[in-house]
C-alpha cells in the first residue's frame, strides 16, 4: 500500500508541529483524555489529576479553549459553576491520538530495547581499545 508523503509543505510541516506541541506537552493529552465521557468541573479535573497544579490546569484549560478542543461553559448560580467539555473539533481528534497511543503503547519495548543498542554502541565506540 503506497503512503502518501507527510509534510510536504512548509504549512504542513508547522501545522505538524504545532499540533505535536500541544498534544505532547506534559498536560493536554492527559485533560483532553478526562474529557471523553462528557463535560467536567475544574474541581473535578483538580481531583481526578492530583498532580497538576491548579495554575497547570487552568493554563491547560484556556490552551484547549483557545485551540477550540475544549468548550468552557459559564453557568450563573452561586456558587458559579464552570464546566469544560470537548468540542467538536476536540472529539474529532481522539481516533489520531487513540492511534499514536495504540501505536506507543505497541512499540514502546523495541524502542527502549533499540536505545538501549544505540547507547551501548555510543559507550563501546568512545573507551580505549587495547592495552595503553
Amino acid at each position: 500500500m503506497p503512503h502518501q508523503p507527510l509534510c510536504v509543505t512548509e504549512d504542513s510541516r508547522q501545522h505538524t508541529r504545532d499540533l505535536l506541541r500541544r498534544v505532547g506537552d506534559t498536560w493536554s493529552l492527559v485533560v483532553v483524555s478526562q474529557l471523553v465521557d462528557g463535560p467536567r468541573r475544574f474541581t473535578e479535573l483538580m481531583r481526578a489529576l492530583p498532580d497538576i497544579s491548579h495554575r497547570m490546569l487552568a493554563k491547560t484549560l484556556r490552551t484547549l479553549n483557545r485551540d477550540g478542543l475544549v468548550s468552557r461553559t459559564s453557568y450563573p448560580e452561586v456558587p458559579p459553576r464552570v464546566e469544560y467539555d470537548l468540542t467538536p473539533l476536540g472529539h474529532t481528534l481522539l481516533i489520531p491520538l487513540n492511534t499514536l497511543t495504540t501505536w506507543a503503547e505497541t512499540h514502546s519495548s523495541e524502542m527502549e530495547d533499540n536505545r538501549t543498542r544505540f547507547d551501548q554502541a555510543q559507550e563501546n565506540k568512545h573507551k580505549p581499545h587495547g592495552p595503553l
